[in-house]
């Protein structure tokens, strides 16, 4: 009998060692190294026994002209919102991963999905729950399901038994820290374990067209537990995100080989499953009784799609010596520089102030747009004048306290007219060849952001 072979892997990159490190030279991360018992001999008999148990043709080169694909099939989820995410549908052939904190929804999510397809068969496999569990759900999603086979299987060996008798045309497997192979005899949950098992899924998806979607958890700081590496095998990583306060739920692609990673896929979580929200402005914008200041409206843009925000904020008098600065779903060393040009070109007084940021609905945004919300909302609350729930602004400021264009001003324009705003607040230079008659809202030019706050503070 063999002896069993000992390595130690680094829990933030994957790296392998045979002896242990303190400091891993791949990620120059201090004291990550695990100690795991790897059976690497008989490693690769295994992995060709599985491939040919879920009959895995065995690949020959091509000339690139050989190649034959169709280049606009997709499969549809007949969802909108994660069509979108993923670019306009599941790719054949391709390994996808979806992560997201426990209780988020991620299996809800693809159960629902593999509900809702109905012309393709599709297997779906639990390492987590039994297939009573799953059928409770099933009832309580109350979709369709006469082409999904459930199995709670967590070895892949026997997995790709059950794939062989099915032949699913889709394979869901749930989750990816529950499965285990063979030829590893380290426990599931593993750094080697999901990195094999990640490859296993990888070689059947690459051979035989059928696309896999693994769930995976996140670790306490927000990452996909596993080695890097496994990010890196897949061909899209779709973060599946919320606040436990708020129904809301959104899926947004980290990582995706076949389209955009700048989509975004809105779901609000309600009794019988998720359902789609194709107007996110409907939770983004707060429903208030009356006007309050601090509160300034965003139009923003996430991938192709409009969203029109609310920003929040709160400016008090610092109670000790260090004032505070806090921002929920802005970067803060972003809302530190606004403050400093605020200070520095405008003459607000800050420094002594404590300033809390939030974009409201737990969402965060990372277009440059909204600096001037964000600044008027910070200057609202400190004047305490509020400004018209219908204005609406998009435009990014310069260290100098200029109003910069931002890119897609038409579309933003649009939506705005659509959602009924009076005035829109842009740079004068995105209005440069814009055609005004096209629009019924009114459009205001700014080139200096003290020019903003004269049009917004000065009737007060």
């Amino acid at each position: 009998m063999a002896k069993p072979k000992t390595y130690y892997f680094c829990r933030e990159c994957g790296y392998q060692s045979s002896s242990w490190l303190g400091k891993c030279p791949e990620c120059g991360k201090w004291n990550t190294f695990d100690e795991e018992v790897v059976q690497a001999d008989r490693g690769h008999a295994s992995s060709m026994a599985s491939a040919r148990a879920a009959g895995i043709p065995v690949s020959t080169p091509k000339l690139i002209h050989q190649v034959a694909y169709n280049e606009t099939y997709r499969i549809t989820t007949h969802c909108a919102e994660f069509d979108r995410v993923l670019g306009g549908g599941i790719v054949p052939g391709s390994l996808l991963l979806i992560g997201g904190e426990p209780g988020i929804g991620k299996s809800t999510l693809l159960l629902q999905t593999a509900l809702a397809i109905t012309d393709k068969r599709l297997l779906y496999v639990s390492g987590e729950e039994s297939e009573q569990q799953i059928k409770m759900r099933a009832d309580r999603i109350a979709h369709g399901g006469d082409s999904c086979y459930v199995v709670s299987e967590t070895v892949t060996q026997r997995i790709f038994e059950h794939v062989e008798a099915v032949k699913p045309e889709i394979l869901v497997v749930d989750s990816i820290q529950t499965i285990c192979t063979e030829t590893i005899d380290s426990s599931a949950g593993s750094i080697s374990q999901i990195r094999e098992c990640t490859a296993e899924f990888q070689r059947y998806a690459k051979s035989t067209g059928v696309p896999v979607l693994l769930i995976g958890h996140i670790t306490k700081d927000g990452t996909l537990a596993g080695p890097k590496i496994m990010e890196h095998i897949v061909d899209a990583v779709l973060q599946f995100e919320g606040d436990r306060n708020y129904g809301y739920r959104i899926l947004r692609a980290h990582k995706n080989r076949f389209g955009s990673t700048a989509e975004l896929g809105i779901f609000e979580m309600v009794g019988n499953g998720l359902r789609e929200v194709p107007n996110p402005s409907e939770f983004l914008l707060g429903q208030r009784d009356e006007t309050l200041s601090g509160a300034a409206i965003a139009a923003t843009l996430e991938g192709a799609r409009p969203m029109f925000i609310e920003v929040q904020s709160l400016v008090s008098s610092a109670v000790y010596g260090t004032p505070q600065r806090n921002s929920n779903g802005f970067e803060i060393r972003r809302l530190s520089m606004l403050l400093a040009v605020l200070e520095k070109r405008c003459g607000f007084k800050l420094g002594a102030k404590d300033v809390f940021l939030n974009i409201a609905g737990g969402l965060r945004v990372n277009d440059p747009a909204i600096d001037l919300a964000v600044a008027c909302s910070i200057l609202s609350s400190n004047v305490d004048i509020p400004i018209s729930p219908r204005v609406c602004l998009a435009a990014e400021l310069g260290l100098s306290g200029e109003v910069r264009p931002v890119s897609r001003v038409e579309q933003r324009i649009a939506e705005a007219n659509r959602l009924g705003f009076d005035k829109i607040f842009i740079s004068k230079y995105n209005a440069r060849g814009l055609d005004k008659s096209r629009f019924d809202i009114e459009i205001v030019e700014i080139s200096v952001i003290e020019e903003a706050f004269r049009a917004l503070f000065s009737n007060h």
